[in-house]
């Protein structure tokens, strides 16, 4: 008998892994995060003003850390904003 959980029979076993899409790199092969850019760095924060994490925005680490730092010195020279405006 070839199960692997004793409630299971046979060569039924499906594992719930997800395979998800690769997302495509929005940077390319660029080296450098220009932090002086508010429209490109915009597209790495979410409507409340938050930076996006990696496996929603498709970055490798380092560029992840590199928009990190960028957005938080574009927020103290004030290109981007800290929190979203409120619509109300």
């Amino acid at each position: 008998m070839n199960a692997i959980h004793p409630m299971q029979t046979g060569s039924s076993f499906k594992p719930n892994k997800k395979t998800g899409k690769k997302k495509i790199n929005p940077m390319k092969d660029s080296k450098t995060v220009d932090y002086l850019d508010p429209k490109f760095l915009t597209r790495f924060t979410n409507d409340q003003g938050k930076i996006l994490p990696r496996r929603i925005t498709g970055l490798t680490a380092y560029q992840q850390r590199q928009i990190a730092t960028a957005v938080k010195y574009a927020r103290h020279l004030a290109l981007v904003p800290f929190v979203a405006q409120d619509l109300a």
